[in-house]
């Protein structure tokens, strides 16, 4: 649990953890590869409104983070692949409590 002794350290776990799944899409390609491996349009056609640059960027800094992997297929033409690695999967009670809030938030704001 967070202290205030441990204030510094605090920040800079949650610094980190911030900057690995920072912005608007990250998650939802974890949530969707959380469901297991998919090819990039498959992913971009799930996450409505996402541009392809933005999903190849997001995919790029989720696989610096260890959080998925890309896999080259030996295929012809080439077929990549994406899944979610384990260190990706730690997030799953993450994505579970961020769903519980959404809802309640939604509800609270909108009063649906």
């Amino acid at each position: 649990m967070l202290t205030r002794e441990d204030c510094p350290a605090n920040i800079l776990a949650i610094k980190d953890s911030l900057e690995a799944l920072e912005g608007r899409w990250k998650l939802l390609i974890i949530l969707s590869l959380s469901m297991g491996k998919k090819r990039f349009k498959q992913i971009s056609k799930e996450i409505h409104s996402i541009t392809d640059k933005t999903l190849s960027k997001e995919l790029k800094h989720l696989e610096a983070n260890k959080l998925i992997k890309r896999e080259v297929l030996s295929t012809f033409p080439p077929t990549v692949e994406y899944s979610i690695t384990k260190h990706g999967k730690s997030l799953q009670k993450l994505l579970d409590e961020l769903h519980r809030w959404g809802l309640k938030h939604r509800k609270e704001v909108i009063g649906k």
